[in-house]
């Protein structure tokens, strides 16, 4: 049964204003998410990303509840290989003292940006390679909720404030790769079912609860999806929203090429000079979207959290226009609170 909805915002650049409005606006939603009554509301991370505006989620997190009363702040997530697991537990252990029981550390292996700005970020060292990403997130575990292993070498090391907060910690993924490990380390799971067009089952998340071992700070298992999802006055305005994300997807997914969002009649007109194979492609992407009147939408995310078996559903919405993206969280949290 569907019990709370939340929000991941990859803070996009709306009607083709400068790249720090996206930071704005995140802010705004936020707002507009807090007063409507969604559970949470995580932050992307992006670099060297037109289109997108936050390459630092942990920031976006730490306004996000300053702005906002009740709902729950959060990455979605920290882009683990760049960075000391150390230092991400030091942010965290902040964050969650001055906002208590308010704050979400959401971690996954994805580089968020292309090559180059994978290698900037870790210059001048190698990057971590995605092996090692298993070993940093026990260890980010371990710092948060004070129980490395007696022989790490960094068992004695502090984390400040010591007596400090311990951030909820979620892991993303959007295939089955991360979902034992989530559960092994007793973290929650969010498994984004937007990315990509493969088709994914509930075998997923029962993977994670088959192995989850309880903590402290997390008892029971926590698992959510995230979908993406646009609601308009009926299903094919919503696709003509849609257009310019997908577009977006098009390029960047099939191509490398990460334009700036396009508005839908734009995109929708480049759409007919792709090549039938990246045609095809958009019509897959267009075929993962919610799309229709918000209890439409809210009905199929009914469904599926019934058929992921998780009580929690993220919504993920980019669009052109900001008064859109605006009026789906609105209109869903409405039909959702009817």
């Amino acid at each position: 049964m569907l019990k709370k909805i939340s929000v991941l915002d990859q803070s996009p650049i709306h009607d083709g204003k400068g790249e720090a409005s996206g930071l704005l606006d995140t802010i705004e939603l936020a707002k507009l998410c807090d007063e409507a009554g969604y559970h949470r509301y995580w932050c992307a991370e992006h670099h060297a990303t037109p289109g997108y505006a936050s390459p630092c989620p942990e920031m976006m997190a730490a306004h996000v509840a300053c702005n906002t009363k009740d709902i729950k702040a959060g990455t979605g997530g920290v882009m683990l290989t760049h960075y000391s697991p150390f230092k991400v537990a030091e942010t965290f252990r902040v964050l969650a003292s001055l906002h208590p029981g308010r704050i979400d550390l959401g971690i996954g292996r994805a580089p968020g940006g292309n090559s180059h700005a994978h290698a900037a970020l870790a210059a001048p060292r190698q990057p971590i390679s995605h092996e090692y990403y298993p070993q940093q997130s026990a260890e980010l575990v371990g710092y948060l909720r004070k129980d490395l292993p007696g022989n790490h070498p960094y068992k004695g090391v502090n984390v400040e404030p010591a007596d400090g907060a311990c951030p909820d910690i979620w892991m993303l993924g959007s295939s089955g790769g991360s979902s034992e490990l989530a559960g092994q380390l007793g973290t929650g799971f969010a498994l984004a079912l937007f990315i990509g067009t493969h088709e994914r089952n509930s075998s997923i998340i029962d993977a994670y609860k088959r192995a989850f071992v309880s903590s402290a700070q997390m008892k029971k298992p926590q698992a959510m999806i995230a979908v993406a999802a646009i609601t308009a006055d009926n299903k094919e305005e919503a696709e003509f929203i849609a257009a310019s994300h997908v577009y977006w997807k098009v390029q960047a997914f099939r191509h490398g090429v990460r334009d700036p969002l396009f508005p839908p009649e734009q995109a929708l007109s480049l759409k007919k000079s792709l090549s039938l194979s990246d045609q095809a492609y958009f019509d897959e992407t267009m075929n993962t979207y919610l799309l229709g009147t918000a209890d439409d939408c809210l009905l199929q995310m009914q469904e599926l959290a019934y058929d992921f078996g998780v009580d929690e559903v993220m919504v993920v919405n980019v669009t052109y226009g900001f008064e859109d993206r605006k009026r789906t969280y609105q209109s869903l949290a409405n039909s959702f609170n009817q």
